[in-house]
């Protein structure tokens, strides 16, 4: 079993920097993406970046710039930091696994934005 566990959130002026962690433990291999998604209140949960297999990285327009997603293979951790935030990237922020064809989700992690 895998297990996700997130970090980092809280409260922030607009403008300001959070970086959020998540550490991955269990049976981690073939690991085929890991990212971070985001569901704020009455929104569908939307993908925010990830990190394919091979390293790419894709990140959703809104962030393009001003998050940064990254890995530490040696400690099953990835990261998402993120700069200028703004009111509307408040939102609670979920790590995500997929191996294969198992997708594994953490519980979430409340980043609020105030202007």
């Amino acid at each position: 079993q895998v297990q996700l566990v997130e970090s980092g959130g809280g409260l922030v002026q607009a403008g300001g920097s959070l970086r959020l962690s998540c550490v991955a433990s269990g049976s981690i291999f073939r690991v085929n993406a890991v990212g971070w998604y985001r569901q704020a209140p009455g929104n569908k949960r939307e993908l925010v970046a990830v990190i394919i297999s091979g390293g790419s990285t894709n990140y959703a327009d809104s962030v393009k710039g001003r998050f940064t997603i990254s890995r530490d293979n040696a400690k099953n951790t990835v990261y998402l930091q993120m700069d200028s935030l703004k009111p509307e990237d408040t939102a609670v922020y979920y790590c995500n696994l997929v191996m294969g064809v198992n997708v594994y989700w953490g519980k979430g992690t409340l980043v609020t934005v105030s202007s």
